[in-house]
C-alpha cells in the first residue's frame, strides 16, 4: 500500500512539472514514462475502481456515424415528462445493420457535451487507463447494449424505408430497452452509439426528457442526534432552495435548513478528479430539519415538503430506545453501494446491495429493528455524483423508517493531499463533502466524522479510519476520552465501529493498517470494549477474544451450540468484519490464522439484539434470510 501511494503521489508531481511547461502530453511525456505511470496507477486502482470497458468510456476517441445511418431515430416513451421513479422504454429505429456493439447511453443533463473532449490524456491517468483521448466531457449515468432486446440482432422488427418498383429496396431494424430512472432533477437524453464501449461512434440522439417536478422533495432519511431518543433528524433532497417543512406527530411543524455543495467544493490535483470534472452532477439542495418532543421506542408519522413543491407520502417511523434502557435491536454492515434495477452498465455496480436492502427492509417492516449502522463505503459514487440519488432511492424503504447511522469510509473521504490518512484517490475527489452533506451525524465539526451515541444498553463509539488516529491526534484523544467516560452501569455494552479493519485473513488485503492497530488497539483493551465492527473487506469474518494477534479467550458452545463469549471474565474484544453488504465479495486466503473462527463470503448483514446481560448476534444471508453464523457475549 505504501509503495503504491508513493508511486501515485510522485506521478502527480511529475505531471505537474510537465504540464507546467505548457506542452502537450504527447510532446512532453515519452511513451515509456507515460506507460510506467499508468501501469502503476492501474495497479493501485485495481482494488478500488473496478476497471471495466464502460468504466473507461470517456477515455475513448469518438467517431461520428450519423451520416451513414440516416434513418436512425431514438424515441422515449415518456416524451412529455418523467415521474420520480419509473422504467422508461427507449426505442431505436432505422438501424441498417444491427450489431452486438450497438449501445444506448443515458446522459444528464441533456446539454452535456458528448463530442470528443480534447483534453490532455495525463489528466485521466488516475483512472488507470492508457487510451489516448477521452470520449465524453460528461460521463453517462448508465448505458445498455441493444442486444439486451432479444429481437434486435435478428431484426424481427423490420421496417421498409425505400421502395423501388413496388418492392422494398432499403429496410431497417429496431429494438427497445428499459431504463430505470429516478428523479435526478436535470433533464435526460438517450444517445445511440455503435462500436461498443471501446470504439464508440455517435449515431443519434433522443429529444431531451424532463422530470415532471424537478423540485420534488425526495429520499428522506432519518438519523439520531443524541442518546435520548426524543429527537430525530430528517434529511432529504429537492431541486428547490427555499426552506420546506416536516409535518409530524400531532400537528407539529418544523422548517428545514437548506444547504448544497458545488464543483468548487470537490478535491482535485494535477489530475482532475471525476467529481471536479466529467463525473459532476448538480446535487440540487439538501434539506434537513429536527423533529423534537418525541418519545423513545415509539412510533410516529411524518411528511416533508411544501405546498409549492409538493409533499412526500405520509411515513411511519420509530424512534430508538433511549440510552440506558434495557434493550436494543440493531443491524450493522459496511460496503453496500447500489445495484441497478435494470440491465444497465454503470461505472461501479455492487451486485449484492439490492438483496441486502430488501432483506433489511423485511426486518424493519416486521418491527424487529430499532436502528441501522452503515460503517463506511456508503454509495460508491466516487465522484460520479448522480449515483448518490440512486443510492438514496435504494435505501429509502429502510432509512425513512428508522435511524440510519453511518461511518465514513475510504470511498467517501480519501484523496491526494486532502488530509486523509491514506493517500489514494478512492473518493474520486468527493473528499467527504457529499457524504457529510447527505448524512449529517452528531459530530463536533465538519470533517471530524467521529461521534458516539447510546441506544438501549449499548454505547457506540464510531470513528473515522480515514482521519488521523495516531497517538495524541485530536481523534485519538477524543476516542480515549469517550470510551473512558462510559458508564457501564447505564450502558453495559461498548461497541467500537469504523471502516478499515485491524484483522482480516482476506487474500489480497495486507495488514497495511498496522499503525492503526498499534495506536488504537490498546485503547480497546484498556476500556474493555466488547465488540469491534469493521468493513472495507468484502466478506464476513469473526474472531476469538483477540489482542495483538493472539487469542486471549475462546468462546464455548452453549446448550444450543452457539459460540458464547464470557464477558464476565473479560479478556479482549471480539472482532467482526462485516463488509459483505453489496460490493463484489472477496475470497479468503488459504493461510487461515488461528484467531479467525468463522469466515463466510456471502452477501448479508449483522443483526444484533442487546439486553443488559446478553449481546446476541446473527449473520444473515440476504438471499435466503438464513442465519449462517450466530454468537453471543454474556455479562
Amino acid at each position: 500500500m505504501e509503495s503504491s501511494n508513493w508511486v501515485l503521489k510522485h506521478a502527480s508531481i511529475f505531471l505537474v512539472f510537465f504540464l507546467s511547461l505548457g506542452c502537450s502530453t504527447s510532446e512532453t511525456l515519452t511513451r515509456s514514462l507515460l506507460d510506467f505511470v499508468v501501469t502503476n496507477t492501474t495497479v493501485l486502482h485495481s482494488n478500488f475502481t473496478l476497471v471495466s470497458e464502460f468504466r473507461m468510456i470517456n477515455r475513448r476517441i469518438l467517431k461520428d456515424c450519423s451520416a451513414s445511418n440516416p434513418f436512425v431515430k431514438v424515441n422515449v416513451t415518456s416524451n412529455s415528462s418523467l415521474s420520480d421513479d419509473e422504467f422508461v422504454t427507449v426505442t431505436v429505429t432505422g438501424v441498417s445493420n444491427p450489431s452486438v456493439s450497438d449501445w444506448v447511453a443515458m446522459i444528464s443533463p441533456s446539454t452535456s457535451d458528448v463530442k470528443t473532449c480534447i483534453l490532455n490524456e495525463a489528466f485521466y491517468l488516475q483512472t488507470g487507463d492508457t487510451a489516448k483521448l477521452p470520449l465524453l466531457c460528461h460521463y453517462p449515468v448508465k448505458a445498455q447494449y441493444m442486444k439486451n432486446d432479444p429481437n434486435y440482432l435478428s431484426c424481427k422488427k423490420k421496417e421498409c424505408k425505400t421502395f423501388q418498383n413496388g418492392k422494398c429496396a432499403v429496410s431497417t431494424c429496431s429494438g427497445s430497452l428499459q431504463f430505470h430512472v429516478v428523479n435526478i432533477r436535470s433533464d435526460i437524453e438517450f444517445v445511440f452509439f455503435s462500436g461498443g464501449f471501446v470504439e464508440p461512434c455517435l449515431v443519434g440522439r433522443s429529444t431531451p426528457v424532463s422530470f415532471a417536478n424537478p423540485k420534488r422533495p425526495l429520499y428522506g432519511h432519518l438519523s439520531s442526534i443524541d442518546s435520548t431518543g426524543t429527537s430525530m433528524r430528517l434529511t432529504w433532497v429537492s431541486g428547490d432552495k427555499e426552506p420546506q417543512q416536516i409535518q409530524y406527530g400531532n400537528g407539529k411543524t418544523v422548517a428545514s435548513a437548506v444547504t448544497t455543495f458545488s464543483q468548487d467544493d470537490m478535491c482535485s490535483s494535477a489530475l482532475p478528479s471525476p467529481a471536479k470534472d466529467f463525473g459532476w452532477h448538480d446535487p440540487g439542495y439538501i434539506h434537513s430539519a429536527l423533529m423534537t418532543g418525541l418519545k423513545p421506542s415509539s412510533t410516529f408519522s411524518y411528511r416533508y415538503g411544501s405546498g409549492w413543491v409538493g409533499w412526500s407520502e405520509q411515513i411511519k417511523f420509530s424512534t430508538p430506545p433511549a440510552g440506558g434502557s434495557d434493550e436494543l435491536r440493531f443491524i450493522a454492515f459496511g460496503d453496500m453501494g447500489k445495484t441497478p434495477l435494470d440491465a444497465s452498465e454503470e461505472h461501479y455496480i455492487q451486485p449484492g446491495a439490492l438483496s441486502v436492502i430488501k432483506a433489511i427492509a423485511n426486518d424493519v417492516n416486521s418491527n424487529n429493528v430499532n436502528s441501522v449502522f452503515h460503517i463506511g463505503d456508503i454509495s460508491y459514487a466516487t465522484g460520479f455524483l448522480a449515483e448518490w440519488d440512486y443510492f438514496l432511492h435504494l435505501i429509502n424503504p429502510v432509512a425513512s423508517r428508522i435511524s440510519y447511522m453511518t461511518a465514513i469510509g475510504n470511498h467517501e473521504r480519501d484523496y491526494i493531499d486532502s488530509g486523509s490518512v491514506y493517500v489514494t484517490p478512492d473518493s474520486g475527489g468527493e473528499c467527504g463533502v457529499p457524504y457529510e452533506t447527505y448524512f449529517p451525524m452528531p459530530t463536533s465539526a465538519k470533517d471530524k466524522p467521529w461521534y458516539s451515541i447510546e441506544q438501549g444498553s449499548v454505547h457506540f463509539t464510531v470513528i473515522s479510519t480515514e482521519h488521523d488516529w495516531s497517538e495524541n491526534s485530536e481523534q485519538y484523544e477524543w476516542v480515549q476520552k469517550d470510551m473512558a467516560s462510559v458508564n457501564r452501569q447505564k450502558t453495559p455494552w461498548l461497541i467500537f465501529m469504523g471502516h478499515r479493519p485491524m484483522y482480516t485473513t482476506n487474500h489480497g488485503f495486507l495488514p497495511s493498517e498496522n499503525k492503526f492497530m498499534e495506536a488504537v488497539e490498546p485503547l480497546l483493551l484498556e476500556n474493555k470494549v466488547d465488540l469491534v465492527l469493521f468493513g472495507h473487506v468484502h466478506n464476513y469474518e469473526r474472531t476469538c477474544s483477540l489482542f495483538q494477534n493472539e487469542c486471549k479467550a475462546m468462546p464455548a458452545k452453549d446448550k444450543n451450540g452457539v459460540d458464547t463469549y464470557d464477558g464476565r471474565n473479560y479478556s479482549a474484544p471480539v472482532h467482526a468484519v462485516i463488509g459483505m453488504a453489496g460490493f463484489t465479495l472477496d475470497k479468503f486466503s488459504s493461510n487461515v490464522k488461528s484467531w479467525s473462527l468463522k469466515r463466510i463470503s456471502e452477501f448479508g448483514y449483522l443483526r444484533a439484539h442487546a439486553t443488559r446481560n446478553d449481546l446476541n448476534l446473527e449473520f444473515v444471508i440476504s438471499d435466503t434470510r438464513e442465519v449462517k453464523d450466530n454468537f453471543r457475549i454474556t455479562k
